[in-house]
């Protein structure tokens, strides 16, 4: 339950100061704001306000209760601050560009348009049923039955869905991996793979989908001109060039009436979408509907055969009969005179029509008949060879044919075989991408995607399988193979099936490739506008360009020119394995993104689609290249020709882009490894002399492997790449191992980790001690597991030497973001105040350098690497979001066996005038965006009292402070630079008459005895010494008022965590930031101190100032 506080609202102002003139000094630095700009340190303020937080804090918007973390409220804001963006956020469509930038630039961006609405069925899986369920399901499956058997058939459809769910189940990965904001598939390609990889594969995808709307408007001109207005062909349908020529013409205008409706507005099409999709339902039920029909009423479709010949039938003849008796007087048949020529006594025949009888059958016997056991095995033919049922006898005539004959036997237009009937059939099983391609209008993408590809997948792949095995089963072998329904009157095959009537699928199956026609044009274009505005192609950044609408009218324009070509191709047959090579290669590379990124196991890989493995992506990569070189050998060397091309420019012409890709992620592990390989052996004798050019040329090849990882400490998907500040104990030997320990289960043997340590002296006489002490890192490094570098170095102290190191250490790319460190113990009992200091000037360094900083407290009582926490909680105190890092962490290490079975629980802080219920919502939605699995809760922490034992706290450690700074007083007496130490007491604060005198103690000046003397004797005439500061014995009501409310920060926090996290195996906890100047360095540590009292293990966490995790894929 949340803890709730009496709100008591209390000035914080001394208790009983009238006198107190806060509000004048306030007045003052308004009216002066000149001071700050002088450089200056020291003790200069008249009370230590400025050391820790700034003079023009605001109660009234932060409260006492965060004090210790107003100084950075700017870069690091409040948690109910970011939620309360977040609640505002939505993934609506616009661009993938704008989406980048607003994240780059801002942080999490508000967006005031409304949130999507489509859910699965909607969304998903019928976008996916419509594209997959088009052209080849009503134009080629029947013939491609017929052609390869059912047997052969089943094994074509089983390869191709196959490699279709394989690569569904690695794109549910992807797509469940963060939000995907428009730009879909390509989107999701290129932020995992990287740039080159993403454009080369963007561009396949893009020229899959053009050639994809070829082929959707050669098979409606198909239709219409082979079905419905045969009467409209320019030029004659018998020779097959002519027939092309028709497609060409035809299908030229159809393509300029289709980008003329896309150009004038989506929207039409979008509305015409469920009508399309209407047509292909209704007309695969009436599918259905005949196979029922067929079992029980066979449809009436004669079929004629000369011999085992199939003949042409487009009502050219009435009768299968040579001859017919008409009172009582025999005569030829319209048949007859295709054959011959002359009159009936004396006419000149085909032989083989002499010596053959004509055959009549049903086309469709019927779902009970034994037609099944027929079409159960294949039957191929060469190129304009005759369809035949083989299960005839028919007797033979010579080659010799007369010429002046032309016999209407129904002939094979291509030479058929099985590679060819997999590249053709393909193209019906690539839609499966349509549900990701509008990621941006999906409620929940990572819900919507998996679930309903799949299902859509599984759906479609049934209707496929039933369909094939119901066309063995129903229709004529040799009618099946009758590419274009010759022997049927001219009609299509399959709706010779269909109940009520086979217009039900002429014309649902040519609305259905109108609308798959519309949807590849309207598609096409957007993925040519997302890779244009990503910069990575620059010829290509003119496409980038819409409409006021957000049209993109200069990609459709490319995009029709190039699907132009497709049709000026003039077959379907010849296109579909053209689009078949792109959509393979687009595969082939989804699959191998999933692969990449599971083995790599990169910290941003949190996909909440878990039904996926490695193992199974790299078997659908291999299956889409096997398929690749199946389908057509040629085609796939020209796909992955260009492909490579487009990679090379690319990676010569292009934009460099730093996405956190799977790619990049590899080049790091190996230079990783390649570096730790040159570590394992000195170079032998005979590499003496090239030792030093051998190493440097392996780096200098590590480095251009990773030209563009210059970045790598920022991004977003790369673990910390950690630098392991160690401390030495008198024999050399590693003070804490532990921290080695916490260290390998942090990094689980991935990424960079750097361990270091600072021998103080000079190297001439302690370069022995330096090269003993790498020894014994490198063996506690081996004995905890901990894979990495080691270095000492040798520096006059150990502040420079930390300093040096957190700026030098790494080479090239392979530099470190993050500092580790332990928590200085035992820090107030030691005789030298180095220890604490040298710690908060390593807290200093590491926030200018931008880098992460992780203080492990208690580092003796974390567990090692054998121990097994059977159960317990790893607690995030989220106060301030500095980055993500401390919502990273606990993921990292339940990655660990140690750490494995610990629950991870999330506590965030509100304040009086937040809403905690809306904020626990805001942040479940933010850990579902973000992949984390984690139990929420909200504490509630209002303006409370502050009590008697956080003001005797503040006293003690203003007392020590004093007592600190007095000792100090007597060094800095004797150097160069002692600092002007002003009044503490109210009397003090009337001496502020004089404002010039006031200016001239805030310049920073160098000291000399006689000005050291000159400014006592002006103390004294104030009626103060300076011992006599130091003797004072503060009162409450003489407490600096921001120290008494850090420490109110720090106890109620405190009161807090332990309460609620005691427990717990590990406490990770926002760590406030240092004071600006060194002035209130030793309260600074008191603070933390108390903040985490009473815990045993904790892990204080400060960003490097850059997000480290992201709801992005």
């Amino acid at each position: 339950m949340p803890t709730n506080f009496t709100v008591v609202p209390v000035e914080d102002t001394p208790l009983s100061d009238p006198d107190y003139d806060g509000e004048i000094l306030k007045e003052e630095d308004k009216e002066e704001p000149d001071m700050e700009a002088e450089p200056y340190s020291g003790e200069d303020t008249l009370r230590e306000t400025s050391s820790l937080i700034s003079t023009d804090h605001d109660d009234s918007i932060y409260g006492k209760n965060m004090a210790l973390y107003e100084d950075e409220m700017d870069s690091t804001p409040m948690v109910s601050s970011l939620l309360n963006k977040l609640a505002n956020y939505t993934n609506i469509t616009q661009g993938v560009i704008e989406h980048e930038e607003a994240e780059s630039e801002e942080g999490i961006q508000r967006v005031t348009v409304k949130g999507p609405q489509m859910g699965t069925f909607i969304g998903v899986f019928l976008p996916c049923m419509q594209n997959i369920l088009g052209v080849i399901l009503f134009l080629r499956l029947t013939w491609i039955v017929g052609t390869a058997g059912i047997m052969e058939a089943l094994a074509v459809i089983f390869m191709c869905c196959s490699c279709t769910m394989l690569t569904a189940i690695s794109m549910s990965a992807i797509a469940t991996n963060g939000v995907v904001p428009a730009g879909g598939s390509y989107y999701m390609i290129s932020r995992a793979l990287g740039p080159e990889f993403g454009g080369a594969v963007g561009l396949c995808f893009y020229l899959g989908t053009t050639f994809a709307g070829s082929m959707y408007i050669l098979g409606t001109m198909e239709i219409f001109l082979t079905y419905i207005m045969p009467t409209a062909n320019v030029f004659n349908v018998q020779e097959l060039h002519w027939m092309q020529n028709n497609m060409r013409i035809y299908g030229t205008c159809c393509l300029a009436i289709m980008t003329l409706v896309v150009f004038v507005g989506v929207k039409y099409v979008n509305k015409l979408a469920l009508i399309f999709l209407s047509c292909v339902v209704l007309s695969i039920m009436a599918i259905y509907a005949g196979v029922i029909q067929s079992a029980i009423k066979p449809p009436n479709f004669q079929i004629c055969l000369l011999g085992n010949r199939i003949l042409k039938n487009h009502d050219t003849f009435d009768k299968c009969l040579k001859t017919e008796v008409i009172n009582n007087v025999t005569s030829p048949t319209k048949l007859w005179t295709l054959f011959c020529k002359g009159d009936l006594g004396n006419a000149t025949c085909d032989e083989y029509f002499t010596l053959n009888n004509l055959t009549e059958i049903q086309a469709v016997p019927g779902l009970l008949s034994k037609a099944i056991s027929e079409n159960m095995w294949g039957h191929y033919g060469q190129y304009m060879s005759i369809v035949e049922k083989k299960e005839l006898n028919s007797i033979g005539a010579s080659d010799i044919m007369d010429k002046s004959i032309s016999t209407p036997y129904v002939l094979n237009d291509i030479a058929t075989f099985f590679t060819l009937l997999v590249g053709i059939y393909f193209p019906s099983v690539t839609g499966i991408m349509a549900g990701s391609n509008r990621s941006g209008d999906l409620r929940d993408p990572q819900r919507s995607i998996p679930t309903g590809t799949i299902l859509a997948i599984v759906t479609t792949s049934l209707i496929y399988i039933s369909c094939v095995v119901l066309f063995g089963a129903c229709i004529e072998g040799v009618v099946l193979r009758d590419k274009y329904g010759d022997s049927v009157k001219n009609t299509l095959v399959v709706s010779t099936l269909a109940w009520p009537s086979s217009w039900v699928i002429v014309i649902g199956s040519f609305f259905s490739c109108c609308g798959a026609g519309l949807q590849s044009l309207t598609g096409a274009p957007r993925i040519l506008q997302a890779i244009a505005r990503d910069g990575i192609i620059p010829f290509l950044q003119v496409f980038g360009h819409s409409k006021a609408n957000g049209e993109p009218t200069w990609a459709l324009l490319l995009t029709a020119a190039i699907c132009e070509i497709g049709i000026l191709i003039g077959s379907l047959d010849y296109v579909a394995p053209i689009l078949s090579m792109f959509f393979l290669m687009c595969y082939l590379f989804v699959n191998l993104a999933c692969a990449v990124q599971t083995l790599l196991r990169t910290p941003n890989w949190r996909p909440r689609f878990k039904f996926y493995h490695w193992s199974l992506s790299f078997l659908g990569m291999s299956l889409s290249f096997s398929l690749m070189f199946v389908s057509s050998w040629f085609y796939a060397l020209f796909v992955i020709l260009l492909a490579g091309c487009i990679y090379k420019y690319i990676e010569y012409r292009g934009a460099e882009k730093e996405w956190g890709d799977g790619i990049r992620g590899l080049s790091l592990n190996a230079a990783r490894y390649a570096l730790i390989k040159l570590e394992e052996a000195p170079p032998h004798t005979k590499n003496w002399r090239q030792a030093f050019p051998a190493h440097f040329q392996c780096y200098l090849n590590i480095i251009i492997l990773e030209k563009n990882l210059r970045q790598i400490s920022y991004n977003s998907s790369s673990r910390p790449q950690l630098l392991v500040l160690l401390k030495l104990d008198s024999d050399l030997g590693v003070k804490h191992p532990r921290l080695l320990s916490f260290t390998s289960q942090l990094k689980a043997g991935k990424g960079l980790t750097i361990v270091c340590s600072v021998l103080e002296g000079t190297y001439m006489a302690r370069g022995a001690d330096a090269k003993l002490s790498e020894q014994n890192i490198k063996a506690a490094m081996a004995k905890e597991k901990t894979k990495g570098f080691c270095h000492v170095v040798v520096s006059s102290n150990q502040r420079d030497g930390f300093s040096h190191l957190i700026q030098s250490a790494g080479l090239g790319g392979m530099k470190h973001n993050a500092v580790l460190v332990a928590w200085p113990a035992n820090w107030k009992q030691s005789e030298s105040s180095l220890s604490w200091k040298n710690f908060i000037e390593t807290i200093r360094e590491t926030t200018a350098a931008n880098q992460a900083l992780l203080v492990a407290k208690n580092i003796d009582t974390f567990p090692i690497n054998q121990d097994r926490l059977a159960e317990g909680t790893i607690d995030v105190w989220w106060i301030v979001h500095d980055g993500g890092l401390l919502m990273l962490l606990p993921f990292l290490l339940r990655q660990h066996k140690v750490w494995r079975k610990c629950k991870m629980r999330i506590f965030t802080v509100a304040q009086m005038d937040d809403n905690s219920i809306q904020m626990k919502k805001d942040l479940q939605t933010f850990l579902y965006h973000l992949r984390l699995e984690a139990k929420v809760e909200v504490v509630e922490m209002h303006a409370g009292d502050i009590s008697a034992f956080t003001y005797e706290k503040t006293l003690v450690m203003e007392q020590r402070s004093q007592m600190l700074k007095q000792m100090q007083l007597s060094k800095t007496e004797r150097e160069r630079e002692p600092q002007l130490i002003h009044d503490r007491n109210t009397k003090s604060h009337a001496v502020q008459n004089d404002k010039p005198t006031l200016m001239s103690d805030r310049v920073h000046m160098t000291w000399t005895k006689e000005k050291l003397l000159s400014e006592r004797n002006r103390l004294r005439e104030a009626n103060m010494t300076v011992r006599d500061i130091f003797n004072m014995k503060p009162e409450w009501e003489n407490l600096d008022q921001t120290n008494v409310r850090r420490m109110h920060t720090a106890v109620k926090l405190n009161e807090v965590v332990v309460n609620k996290s005691q427990e717990a195996q590990l406490v990770l906890l926002n760590m406030p930031g240092p004071p600006k100047n060194q002035g209130g360095d030793e309260n600074y540590m008191e603070f933390l101190e108390v903040l985490t009292e009473g815990l045993e293990r904790v892990l204080l966490v400060r960003g490097g100032g850059r997000e480290v995790i992201t709801i992005y894929s």
